[in-house]
């Protein structure tokens, strides 16, 4: 697989990552073994780039479980890796309870992340969310101490605004910025995507595929348990999941012709929006890591690219994100 650089500082990986969120929670029944399997796999095909959170995941050891199982299945190849967590959002059991960016937390939660992790540095440490307590910069502040430290090597942000990620890259270099992005999430393009353009950030799309609406495999919402969080998800409801099959349908039909998957034509829209976008679609099966791969050997011409973006243009997906 070839390399990408995200940001200016000297980050490189490969040009898909592994989403592992749902290898520990959300997306219905959990099987570790299939997990640890993906992830093997995962590597076997090229990918470097595995990204996980302190909040994915809540077992008998409390949060962090996806953490746990990510730092379990990568022993051994350590160097050859990037590990890319998320700090900043807190919940227990059953709730979700806010976010904290405070410098205190940060070190705090780096701390407890390496410790899951089994490792004494963190590749790429996001602030999963912007806490609406504390300013910023004091927060990218406690994460380039961590830096000098040797604790991380590179700061990354998620769902950041412009205007937040230009304060942000004055205190410290950012080098990713992970936003959701896809065909039926294109609302980056209007303000934060070009300004990662502008400062050399690189971009790291999570959930490329529509949280699996744009695979095509969902066509009823009848196929969703309750334990899938999907289930309660607005773009899922009744009547955004029937306006919402016009995007597959027409995603369907062009994958016809190029002669791939659905999920791969998705992928290739995806990476044909810029050079330092490293789409990380998440997973917990084999079939499905490999398949994904195998969207970098799907070729999009010009009329290809600009036919996918009439068909689900900025704003024209029903339902809000979240």
């Amino acid at each position: 697989m070839k390399k990408k650089q995200l940001g200016s500082q000297g980050l490189e990986v490969g040009q898909m990552g592994l989403g592992c969120m749902g290898m520990s929670e959300f997306y219905g029944q959990i099987d570790e073994v299939e997990a640890t399997k993906t992830i093997h796999r995962a590597l076997e095909l090229g990918v470097t780039l595995f990204d996980t959170a302190d909040v994915y995941g809540y077992d008998e050891e409390g949060m962090g479980a996806n953490e746990r199982l990510v730092g379990k299945a990568l022993q051994g190849v350590r160097e050859n890796i990037t590990i890319a967590t998320k700090f900043g959002a807190q919940r227990n059991e059953v709730k979700f309870l806010g976010y904290n960016g405070s410098p205190q937390y940060v070190k705090e939660a780096c701390e407890a992340s390496l410790k899951r992790l089994g490792t004494d540095y963190i590749d790429l440490y996001y602030l999963h969310r912007v806490d609406p307590n504390t300013p910023i910069e004091e927060t990218v502040g406690a994460m380039a101490r961590l830096v000098e430290e040797g604790k991380i090597r590179y700061v990354g942000l998620s769902e950041v605004t412009s205007e937040q990620l230009r304060i942000a890259h004055a205190v410290h270099p950012i080098s990713a910025v992970q936003t959701e992005y896809s065909l039926w999430s294109r609302e980056p393009e209007l303000d934060v995507l070009q300004t990662c353009r502008e400062l050399t950030i690189g971009f790291v799309p999570y959930s490329p595929l529509g949280r699996g609406f744009l695979t095509g495999h969902l066509t009823s919402r009848d196929q969703l348990t309750q334990e899938d969080w999907r289930y309660h998800n607005p773009r899922f409801s009744e009547e955004a999941f029937a306006a919402n099959q016009k995007i597959v349908e027409g995603i369907k039909a062009l994958a016809l012709e190029k002669e791939c998957t659905p999920a791969q034509l998705a992928l290739a829209w995806v990476l044909a929006q810029g050079e330092g976008m490293v789409p990380i679609p998440g997973t917990k099966r084999v079939h499905y890591v490999e398949q994904n791969v195998a969207a970098l050997d799907v070729s999009l011409t010009t009329e290809d690219i600009a036919y996918l973006a009439t068909l689900a243009p900025i704003g024209g997906t029903t339902g809000n994100r979240y």
